[in-house]
Formats: C-alpha cells, sequence, structure tokens
C-alpha cells in the first residue's frame, strides 16, 4: 500500500492522544469523508498531489475538517466540523479548550 511522506514519517511527541486515521476509516464511520469534485481532483493532479495514491485505496476522498477534544473520562468537550473545508478550527482556540483540561 502506497503512502505520502507525509503519512510516513513518524509523528512528533504529544502530551495528549492523536488519531492518524489512514484511509479515512474512522472519519467515514462518522459521515466526515468527502469525494473531492472533477474540478478539484485536476488542480489537485496539476500539483503533482496523486491523492488516491496516497490514500491507498484509490479513492479521490478526504476527511472534514474535524476537532473532537475529548477528556480523559470519555466526555467530549468540544467538537468542530464543517463541511467546508477551507474553514479549519483554530489552534489556538483548541489550546484554549485543552489548557482547563490539563489541570484536571
Amino acid at each position: 500500500m502506497a503512502r505520502t511522506p507525509r503519512e510516513t514519517q513518524e509523528p512528533e511527541t504529544y502530551a495528549y492522544e492523536m488519531l492518524r486515521d489512514f484511509g479515512n476509516k474512522v472519519a467515514e464511520s462518522y459521515g466526515l469523508v468527502f469525494t473531492l469534485p472533477d474540478d478539484l481532483r485536476e488542480i489537485y493532479t496539476k500539483f503533482g498531489i496523486d491523492l488516491p495514491r496516497g490514500n491507498g485505496d484509490g479513492t479521490w476522498r478526504l476527511p472534514v475538517p474535524a476537532r473532537f477534544v475529548i477528556d480523559r473520562q470519555g466526555v467530549v468537550r468540544a467538537v468542530d466540523a464543517d463541511a467546508d473545508y477551507t474553514r479549519r478550527p483554530e489552534p489556538a482556540d483548541t489550546v484554549k479548550i485543552l489548557e482547563p483540561l490539563r489541570r484536571a
């Protein structure tokens, strides 16, 4: 199965768990996957991005950008998912949510 360099690099060590969802299996189970339209496929191809190869499953699918903050007791503290993939959660907003949980 082919992987992109981003997917094969060892992740940095973080003080929290982070999901790496190869093949979009988890995102798909939550209904958070979309297929790129033809016009975007052409743009990706022009930039040399082989998404089907990178996905390892031959698809032109990407996950909806989403953020889930779940505390140590399994309580969901924040969710942000937007079908408009150009709008993404601000990292600073995520840090504001995480800070109080760090002390808990």
